[in-house]
């Protein structure tokens, strides 16, 4: 079964959940998409269906891709990804996805480009602590300090200096879903996720472990008394 879509951050808010708890909930456009091509293991070695989301004008396409879309008479679409699947059965080309694959209580994980924060420091970049103000050195308190040591002449590759700081592909793992409007095709996710808004997101089914709720933890546990 298909459970992934493609969204667009909208911002962040607060809702009220039903113990009266303030929860900070990221708000995402989540499609409509459209099936725009469908892999399979005969064909092209894996199975996995291409997503489209987000109307265009035909101008901002290259030829390949709208002779793609026009092949199978899909109008024009900003954004294409694919979605790896182990089951394709009642997929087609020209489904329309919607938010309420989803429904409240579900996790999932996001993915998307993290905000970019340019050149930072290793303060800001890796954490590190401050040095020292003593001996007039209090021009120094941020600065990284020696990077050298007993080994090799050079720079080790993976040693932590300062340098570009986000906009790299993240994934956040297991968040829960608070709630879905399939009439707006809005959904609300607990926390935060990594993009700007209006960014692009791919929200998936969770790989975690789901917790089991509490009202059918204890049907178990009457079942295996009862036994």
């Amino acid at each position: 079964m298909l459970k992934s879509i493609i969204g667009s951050k909208v911002g962040m808010t607060q809702v009220f959940d039903e113990k009266g708890k303030l929860v900070p909930v990221t708000v995402i456009e989540a499609g409509p998409c459209v099936v725009t091509a469908i892999k399979t293991v005969d064909n092209d070695g894996y199975n996995a269906v291409q997503l489209g989301f987000g109307d265009t004008e035909e101008k901002k396409l290259t030829k390949a891709e709208l002779g793609h879309l026009k092949k199978n008479n899909i109008a024009p679409k900003k954004v294409l990804k694919e979605i790896r699947l182990d089951d394709l059965t009642g997929i087609e080309i020209g489904k329309e996805i919607k938010a309420d694959i989803f429904k409240a209580g579900d996790y999932v994980d996001v993915c998307g480009i993290s905000k970019g924060k340019g050149f930072a420091g290793v303060i800001k970049r890796h954490n590190f602590g401050r040095q020292s103000e003593t001996r007039g050195a209090s021009d120094r308190t941020r600065a990284r300090g020696s990077s050298g040591g007993q080994g090799p002449q050079r720079v080790l590759k993976g040693m932590r200096m300062s340098g570009h700081l986000g906009q790299e592909y993240v994934t956040i793992q297991k968040l829960l879903v608070v709630s879905v409007d399939a009439e707006k095709n809005v959904l609300l996710l607990r926390g935060a996720v990594p993009s700007v808004k209006k960014g692009i997101l791919v929200i998936n089914n969770t790989v975690k472990k789901v917790p089991v709720p509490v009202v059918e933890a204890k049907k178990e546990e009457k079942k295996k008394g009862k036994k």
